[in-house]
């Protein structure tokens, strides 16, 4: 992990390129599961007030399976081979889990990009960084639709204070 106040040189130290691959390989993985869990849920989740966010839930599994091209492409340049195991789906008969299981889902994948791109830039891999930034957005983005669903504050996964309660977006 890098620490406050490292120096650059320091953080170089803490991370090589075959780490940075084997921790993307693991966000692959995760990448693979939200696909799963987003075509399933978008189909199994009824109820009028569950409509527009299953709409939405599809329009995430095709981000998400870019998600994974884009990570895999990256991982191939670091010469190594991409993950083909998804982690497993949780599944369950209520969709205000399923919604849950994907925001918790949603939060340690923005934890990990964010952490993926200080180490990217350690490394000077800027274009990778740049390439995960963009991740990000779309990630945050899903961590916003499913609190708004839920009717709960968008989680501050940075260790910081409550981001603020949203109402609708769309």
């Amino acid at each position: 992990m890098i620490k406050p106040g490292s120096s650059e040189n320091e953080i170089s130290r803490e991370i090589s390129r075959d780490r940075l691959a084997e921790l993307l390989n693991d966000d692959l993985c995760r990448e693979y599961q939200a696909i799963i869990a987003y075509v399933v849920y978008s189909q199994v989740l009824s109820g009028a007030q569950y409509m527009d966010i299953a709409a939405q839930l599809e329009i995430h599994a095709k981000q998400e399976l870019d998600h994974a091209l884009i990570i895999a492409r990256q991982i191939d340049y670091l010469g190594k081979m991409p993950a083909v195991t998804p982690r497993p789906v949780r599944t369950s008969e209520n969709a205000k889990d399923m919604l849950r299981f994907d925001l918790e889902n949603e939060n340690e994948t923005i934890r990990n990009y964010r952490e993926r791109v200080r180490q990217c830039e350690a490394l000077e891999e800027y274009a990778m960084a740049e390439q995960i930034r963009q991740i990000l957005v779309q990630e945050q983005d899903h961590q916003i639709d499913l609190a708004t669903a839920l009717g709960e504050e968008v989680p501050d996964v940075s260790g910081g204070p409550k981001a603020r309660t949203l109402g609708k977006r769309r």
